[in-house]
């Protein structure tokens, strides 16, 4: 099957990004970004129905006696408020805005049954939602889906101090459970740039990635079990707490990365890391990415147990960094820069490591230069300096933004091809990233919206991706915007049995349509 041709981007692409941050790395939240009607000077997002080649399905749309039927399963929680509206329509970084009419905040999975069984019963679409800050169009609807809202599924229904499990509605944002397990002594295995704003619950649906991906893994391992709700309304309960549990199929996964296109998660049980005692972050210049791939091997061989994250940067995310944000390098100027971060439980012992790696790296010309933090305010300042680029990008002009995973050892190497193969048309090309789990982060920037550079990127870096048995989306997710290049890295037929699971599992297919699968598979 020959992957569609992907979406065209529209030109007001990324006025604001995902967890664009405040003082330090703080995110901002979604709903001061986004909406219909805007601040002056910035142009309404046009409707996707009008933007995309894209067909509304025969779904019914919402009476008045639905309205009633709704206002009965969740008092106060329907809401037809068109202004409160505009923000939920809009994805985050404003370029598609579906035309719901209807949004819906229930409070527990008892609700949100009631509901799915009565659009089940009507043919009605439903978009779920939860803190809106996903990257592929997956939490917006694309035409007049209702709205599913987990705002107020909020509770925190259980920890466990021994074994660090947290049972938790799917409603919960990230950094809010984050603070709750910290004051118990752990922290939550995964962390965000928009952990501000985004649930738990969305988290699990678009199997999140993030910052401690590398030391932790993905949510795949740490969920121990959800609550889900399926298309027809009814509960399923595999909420288990058990780190084992070998009975049957392990049903959690299907809908761990399905974005809500299988069932809507209601509630999440997770397995919580205990918090570490001992945090430092070095922050180091290399010469090429040769040594930064050797200073990468080095540092899992030297730090091992203690290594969390090890994040790269090339020399152009640095220049701009500096220039929209005003954050100055803290080490001599350098064609790449690694951030390391190391996470234990004996201050004195990681520091001896760390240090004795640092020492072994600057001797072998491996690093240039380097400086160490283990206080929270230069910890904070030398996160900001990789946490902040997509913001940097964000004010450099129109964004072409791509989410790869890669062979580590070929991870650089499509942003030297777009270099040469876009020369002065594309104003900067940037790879950056998580590179101890392969995800580079590739930007283009130009001063203007080009439909002659979009026709030189795309396909080009999706065929470039699957000519190195590469992904097309690493830790997005692919929503609606990615859903016909899924072919460039999955094969026809996990495409088509992808289909058939959503077929089983949503005959009707009311739950997020136009979503994750493509449209012809």
């Amino acid at each position: 099957m020959l992957p569609r041709r992907p979406l065209a981007w529209p030109a007001w692409l990324l006025r604001g990004a995902p967890g664009a941050a405040g003082s330090w790395g703080r995110p901002v939240g979604p709903l001061a970004r986004r909406g219909c009607c805007s601040a002056p000077g910035i142009p309404e997002v046009p409707l996707t129905r009008e933007r995309y080649p894209v067909r509304r399905l025969p779904f019914s749309t919402v009476s008045k006696q639905d309205l009633a039927a709704f206002e009965r399963i969740v008092p106060g929680g329907v809401i037809t408020d068109p202004e409160a509206l505009q923000a939920p329509n809009v994805d985050w970084l404003r370029t598609l805005r579906g035309c719901s009419k209807v949004l819906l905040r229930p409070r527990t999975s008892e609700e949100v049954s009631h509901i799915l069984r009565h659009c089940h019963e009507r043919n009605l679409a439903v978009n779920p939602q939860g803190g809106n800050t996903g990257m592929v169009g997956g939490s917006v609807p694309v035409f007049d889906e209702i709205i599913l809202s987990t705002a107020r599924m909020n509770r925190v229904l259980s920890f466990h101090s021994v074994s660090g499990i947290l049972v938790c509605q799917a409603g919960c944002v990230l950094e809010e459970l984050s603070r709750y397990v910290e004051e118990r002594d752990f922290i939550m295995p995964l962390d965000l740039g928009a952990k501000g704003s985004c649930h738990i619950g969305g988290n699990v649906a678009t199997n999140a990635g993030g910052l401690r991906f590398l030391r932790y893994g993905s949510l795949h391992g740490t969920v121990l079990g959800l609550e889900v709700v399926l298309a027809d309304g009814t509960v399923l309960d595999c909420l288990t707490s058990l780190r084992k549990d070998n009975t049957g199929y392990d049903l959690k996964q299907l809908f761990i990365g399905s974005e809500g296109t299988l069932g809507i998660i209601t509630a999440v049980s997770i397995l919580c890391p205990p918090k570490p005692r001992a945090v430092n972050v070095a922050f180091l210049g290399c010469p090429g990415f040769a040594e930064v791939l050797q200073t990468f091997s080095t540092c899992k061989g030297m730090l091992g147990e203690i290594l969390s994250a090890f994040e790269f940067m090339d020399a152009v995310c640095m220049q701009l960094v500096g220039r929209h944000l005003h954050l100055a390098s803290p080490v001599q100027e350098s064609p790449f820069y690694v951030l390391i971060e190391t996470s234990g439980s004996n201050a004195g012992h990681d520091a001896e490591k760390l240090g004795r790696f640092l020492e072994h790296v600057l001797g072998s010309g491996l690093v240039t230069d380097g400086t160490m933090a283990t206080d929270q305010r230069k910890v904070k300042m030398l996160w900001a300096l990789r946490e902040r680029i997509t913001e940097a990008l964000s004010r450099d002009g129109y964004v072409y933004k791509y989410d790869l995973s890669l062979p580590v050892e070929r991870l650089y190497d499509i942003v030297t091809d777009l270099r040469a193969r876009l020369g002065p048309h594309a104003k900067h090309v940037v790879g950056y990233g998580h590179l101890g789990d392969g995800n580079l982060h590739l930007n283009v920037t130009a001063e203007a919206f080009s439909p002659s550079l979009l026709a030189a990127l795309e396909p080009h870096v999706y065929e470039w991706t699957a000519g190195q048995q590469g992904s097309v989306s690493a830790e997005h997710g692919v929503g609606f915007r990615k859903r016909d290049v899924l072919g460039y890295s999955k094969p026809p037929g996990a495409l088509q049995l992808m289909q058939q699971l959503k077929a089983l599992l949503d005959p009707k297919g009311i739950l997020n349509p136009y979503k994750t699968l493509p449209s012809q598979a």
